[in-house]
């Protein structure tokens, strides 16, 4: 009964972590479907390994190596790996664990519930970062970052130069900065507006 407590207890945390958390935010199913089978595995090896007298040490070796495989059917944001090592840790908390107990209970909610809220959209929503291509080489870094905000009609956090090509005259640039608040316009915008008004007014 212990052991079916366990199973319960792991496909109804990783159920909630894969179908309740993350599909509704990001929308792949692929790794939806490979968490669940990743988390599964890892509990069938550990629930196994629980029975040997070096079944702790094997449980940390397994999370080692498992922590270095990378899912390659297509690129991996930071953000979903975190569900790929809380799909682990529920694995190893519940397949290592004498039955269901409230550290092992605790333990599964705390995972489930930090990727939850540290992943909401409500956290840090106007965050942003972005790779950009500049239409000119900009050797200042204090021209790009003015050029970006300009684009932007935002002030950049951070701006780091990637490349800077001469010959095709243009810059590669890695930015953070926070999108504008809904119904604010961009700076560019009021450029545009400005410029326009003077047309007319010019006529």
């Amino acid at each position: 009964m212990d052991q079916l407590a366990t199973v319960a207890l792991d496909l109804a945390a990783i159920a909630v972590l894969a179908f309740a958390v993350y599909y509704p935010r990001h929308r792949r199913r692929d790794l939806a479907v490979a968490f669940v089978g990743v988390n599964v595995g890892v509990l069938a090896v550990s629930m196994v390994l629980a029975g040997t007298t070096v079944g702790a040490g094997l449980g940390l070796g397994l999370f080692g190596v498992l922590s270095i495989i990378r899912l390659r059917s297509r690129e991996i944001e930071q953000s979903e790996m975190s569900y790929y090592f809380a799909a682990l840790a529920i694995g190893l908390i519940s397949g290592l664990g004498t039955g269901v107990t409230w550290l092992s209970l605790g333990l599964v909610a705390l995972v489930v519930g930090a990727i939850a809220v540290v992943d909401s959209p409500a956290l840090l929503r106007r965050s942003r970062e972005q790779q950009l291509v500049l239409d000119r080489a900009y050797t200042d870094e204090t021209e790009a970052r003015a050029a970006v905000e300009r684009l932007l009609g935002t002030s950049v956090h951070r701006l780091s130069v990637r490349s800077i090509d001469l010959v095709s005259d243009t810059t590669v640039v890695d930015i953070r900065y926070s999108a504008p608040r809904p119904g604010s316009v961009p700076a560019r915008h009021h450029e545009t507006i400005g410029t326009l008004q003077s047309q007319e007014t010019s006529r």
